[in-house]
């Protein structure tokens, strides 16, 4: 069995769904299965810095894609360069290899990187007609973290689809983000409503169904689950509250390499990024040296220098020492549910708690009773260790014992990947051994007041790279010097390139930073919704995207509000710019050079946020209604919600934090529901049996 805390299971009750709803259960990892022999298949890459390397599939299929996909991609985009100056046969067949990262930010990232992908994607008509559409099939990676990470989890498992499709399904297998309905009370606030008791017995039967296999569980699982139903395949408002689908259990992370476009190395290399904390902490945000993990279809590990392994990412839920299984030659498979790396990516709890209060200020009495009576069944059902964190069993035990602070632990813990203040999942983009020349930034971070970005995270990025990540990863290229420089030089409000002129191409990757900014035609924006909006009406999402795509298609013209007609030719003498210094081409090209002088970042002749005229900042809901509906709650409640994770089960996780921290208090916290029973709403539909003397270890 998988180690974890003892504790003795004298009676689990375990509820699981009868006959046809057994699929949800499918969230469960399995144990006990027969491990590789690690002599000739091991399942740990440790490595240094200086002999840094990515995992050999991952090289084949960067290489196949270079070699089958690439040339007719930068063919169809760019012809034969002539429009921007160049004449294609001069760079060889050799283009930049580009990467793109999605921030965090919760529901708008994921649909501000979803507006800007299809502004960059060569299926999108008004894309292609601007010169834009093209980038996204010549990039090679794709990064995400916390709300970024539902949108590339969501784009992998669901084999790429057009953002149109992804977001409003295609009518058959797709059947859309389901935006519209609550992510937490999808069927209003009453949480003893019939529906929304189906859906928690649905989650919870999940959970415990994991538990019931001898792994810890956290708050984090119900979270995965609840993003799974929103984000995965499976789930459509007809079936949305009944379990005659799996709701996204059992879709795994590493399945992502079965898709069409990854067989046939279509699709960019998908990278999803958590943070980590000490193990049995009381910290709160990570120190800037913490380790930061990557979790690809392939791995899980970190390239940082104080870690540098990489462990097999079907057999991620497998205690190793040293890289050999902890149980013989038992190892777990299953672990890499795709809902749960998306939640472990997203677990920003452990700030959110307030060991002082009992209480949920703010909150109806009918949501806290259903929350603490929803919380209480798991506590009572389960041993939770770590309970506002992803927990996660060590496969790196014994590894790097001088440096890696958690080699001693049985256990990882991983928090939301921004929680260390890097918002942008840069990191993965820039390890040497990728060779990354040029990164698209799309930035939907919420840093200022009124909700946009403001160079916080690409600051904080530069700071850790360059004094963590030194040996291990490329450099980010010169910024402003703080974040009032960030906002008076204007770049945190149009498309801005950095690193336009460096000594060598090896200096630093070209950024191509696209920030969620207000429309530059001076229209009211509605992209800037705070991150605690839990649920957008149809009208919301298709104003949200539009407002994204437009401005991504549209750069800037300084002084004006009019959209620059050449920026889709800029975009793509940005895209070749490093390709052309690496291949010893002519001197950059006049129209290239027109571009580069309006759209650089000089930081010796930094540009001015005076050139963006009439840019509104307050954010303007195009269906108030559907605003209304949720007004009075995220203001009763955004004091005791934070980063990504958003509402009510935010509730969930400062009750796990302080029932784990403070026992000693249970009774008075559980007074509220003891009025509730087994056989209220929340069973209905359900059936119980006995797991009696059973020892977990």
């Amino acid at each position: 069995m998988l180690p974890c805390p003892s504790f003795s299971l004298v009676t689990l009750t375990y509820v699981t769904l009868v006959a046809a709803q057994s699929a949800v259960l499918q969230y469960a990892p399995s144990t006990m299965v027969q491990c590789p022999d690690v002599s000739t298949q091991p399942l740990l890459r440790v490595f240094t810095p200086q002999s840094q390397a990515i995992h050999p599939l991952e090289m084949d299929y960067i290489q196949s894609k270079e070699s089958n996909v690439l040339p007719n991609a930068w063919t169809a985009w760019i012809g034969n360069a002539s429009q921007i100056g160049y004449n294609s046969p001069e760079f060889g067949g050799n283009y930049s290899k580009i990467g793109m990262a999605i921030s965090g930010g919760g529901y708008r990232v994921a649909q501000y990187g979803a507006g800007v992908i299809s502004a960059l994607d060569a299926r999108n008509d008004s894309a292609r007609a601007a010169g834009t559409g093209g980038l996204y099939q010549v990039t090679s990676y794709l990064s995400g973290l916390s709300g970024g990470s539902w949108l590339v989890v969501s784009l992998a498992l669901n084999d790429w689809p057009t953002t149109s499709d992804l977001v409003y399904g295609n009518g058959g297998n797709l059947s859309g983000w389901l935006l519209d309905l609550d992510l937490v009370t999808p069927d209003g606030f009453d949480v003893f409503d019939s529906n929304n008791q189906a859906y928690y017995g649905s989650v919870l039967s999940s959970v415990l169904a994991k538990a019931a296999k001898g792994i810890d569980t956290s708050i984090i699982d119900p979270w995965s689950r609840l993003l799974s139903y929103h984000f995965l395949s499976g789930t459509s408002p007809q079936n949305f509250f009944t379990n005659d689908s799996s709701h996204g259990a059992g879709q795994l992370w590493s399945q992502a390499t079965m898709t069409p476009s990854y067989q046939q190395a279509i699709a960019p290399f998908p990278v999803i990024v958590t943070n980590s904390l000490p193990i049995g902490s009381n910290l709160t945000i990570p120190s800037i040296s913490q380790t930061v993990y990557e979790m690809t279809p392939l791995e899980f590990g970190s390239y940082d220098p104080n870690l540098s392994a990489m462990v097999n990412m079907t057999f991620a839920g497998t205690n190793l020492t040293n890289g050999n299984p902890d149980n013989g030659s038992s190892c777990v498979t299953g672990f890499d549910q795709a809902g749960f790396v998306m939640g472990a990516s997203s677990a920003l709890f452990r700030p959110s708690l307030d060991s002082a209060e009992t209480t949920l200020e703010g909150f109806s009495s009918g949501d806290t009773n259903g929350i603490l009576f929803m919380l209480d069944q798991l506590l009572k059902n389960v041993v939770t260790r770590g309970g506002d964190v992803a927990n996660w069993p060590n496969p790196f035990h014994s590894v790097a014992s001088s440096t890696f602070t958690e080699s001693d632990s049985s256990w990882l813990e991983l928090v939301d990947g921004g929680s260390n203040g890097a918002q942008i999942p840069i990191d993965p983009l820039l390890v040497k051994a990728r060779g990354l020349d040029t990164i698209v930034i799309v930035d939907g971070s919420s840093e200022e007041p009124s909700h946009w970005p403001n160079g916080t995270s690409m600051l904080f990025s530069a700071q850790r790279l360059s004094t963590v990540l030194a040996a291990s990863h490329q450099q980010l290229p010169p910024l402003p010097e703080s974040v009032g420089s960030f906002i008076s030089a204007g770049v945190n409000q149009r498309p801005t390139l950095f690193g336009c002129d460096p000594d060598t191409p090896e200096e630093y990757p070209l950024v191509i930073y696209l920030p969620n900014s207000p429309p530059l035609t001076g229209d009211n924006p509605s992209t800037n919704y705070d991150t605690f909006q839990f649920a957008y009406t149809d009208k919301e999402t298709q104003i949200f995207l539009d407002q994204a795509h437009n401005n991504t298609i549209g750069g800037f013209t300084p002084n004006s509000n009019a959209p620059d007609p050449n920026w889709g030719k800029c975009l793509q003498c940005a895209a070749v710019d490093r390709a052309r210094l690496k291949q010893n081409v002519t001197s950059r090209s006049s129209m290239c050079q027109e571009c580069f002088s309006q759209y650089c970042y000089d930081p010796l002749n930094p540009p001015s946020s005076s050139e963006l005229p009439n840019r509104k900042f307050t954010l303007v809901d195009p269906d108030p209604q559907g605003l209304l509906q949720i007004t009075t709650f995220l203001s009763a409640n955004k004091a005791s919600i934070i980063g990504g994770v958003l509402g009510l089960v935010m509730a969930l996780g400062i009750l796990t934090g302080i029932l784990y921290r403070q026992q000693q208090r249970k009774e008075v916290r559980y007074k509220l529901v003891s009025q509730y029973r087994k056989n209220d709403p929340v069973w209905e539909g359900y059936e119980e049996f006995e797991l009696s003397g059973r020892d977990v270890q």
